[in-house]
């Protein structure tokens, strides 16, 4: 058994630092802010992490500020109703594409991939037509509808199906098994993992998303967290401390739900096999 030497493992780890540094840094930085006193100097050369004097009262004047828990509401239900639409939505796609023979299946897989291609940008004009043609403008299930089947999470689920073993589905097969129950008994257990992945995607994807929901919402009662935070940016530009609140409270929803899920997640894509 190979030993990495000692020096290499030095600058593996050093470069684990590094990153963890860019990418978790930041937002302890704000969490550090959002806990300090309006009298604690937040611009002091070298810079101070640790508050002096820890408060939550930035937090509280946030609420007071904005309805900003009413916000959150929204966001949730947003984020829950993408993650269902995208979970039943995904995972049907995917088995048709992965293990269902039809005429023009590989069109179709080819259509979900150039749909990647697609900046949303250049398609929102098109999807708020679309939803004041339906006379959703304005509500929730309009924030909801372009997201709802996301065309790299059925790609997802249509790889985690090819890689499950024929075999097994052949077996349900002489069983008597129809398409229907092979899908909902034999893949959809297998592949677990990967619905955690699309789950977690949809999630952070309709939780962060903030360009359509500030086209398509004009009612401040059904605005999003992302939208009604930033009427606190514009209002409050010289006291980072809410800002920093107001983004401690957007980002938590996001840990607690990769906590909570990591454990299938890191089972990734690559996921297929069966346990026997």
């Amino acid at each position: 058994m190979l030993r990495t030497p000692g020096r290499e493992k030095v600058l593996r780890y050093a470069l684990m630092l590094l990153v963890l540094a860019l990418t978790v840094g930041p937002f302890l930085w704000q969490l550090s802010t959002s806990l300090k006193d309006t009298t604690e100097d937040i611009y002091t050369s070298p810079p101070r992490f640790l508050p002096q004097h820890p408060t939550v009262h930035n937090y509280a004047e946030v609420a007071d500020t904005i309805p900003v828990w009413d916000y959150a509401l929204n966001s949730l239900k947003v984020a829950t109703a993408a993650v269902l639409t995208n979970l039943v939505g995904a995972a049907m796609a995917g088995y048709a594409l992965a293990r269902l023979r039809f005429r023009g299946r590989r069109a179709a897989g080819l259509a979900f991939v150039l749909a990647l291609l697609v900046p949303v940008e250049s398609i929102v004009i098109a999807q708020l037509t679309l939803v004041r043609d339906l006379h959703l403008n304005d509500t929730l299930v309009a924030v909801v509808l372009p997201g709802s089947v996301s065309a790299l999470n059925v790609l997802l689920m249509r790889n985690a199906f090819a890689a499950l073993p024929y075999e097994i589905e052949e077996a349900a097969v002489i069983d008597g098994a129809n398409a229907w129950q092979r899908f909902t008994r034999i893949a959809l257990p297998s592949v677990r993992g990967t619905l955690a992945v699309v789950a977690i995607f949809a999630f952070m994807g309709a939780w962060d998303d903030f360009l359509w929901p500030l086209i398509v919402l004009s009612d401040q009662h059904r605005f999003t967290l992302t939208v009604g935070l930033n009427y606190l940016h514009g209002t409050f530009t010289q006291n980072p401390r809410l800002v920093a609140a107001g983004t401690v409270i957007a980002v938590a929803p996001l840990v607690v739900m990769f906590a909570c899920l990591q454990r299938y997640f890191f089972r990734g894509v690559g996921e297929g096999a069966v346990k026997g």
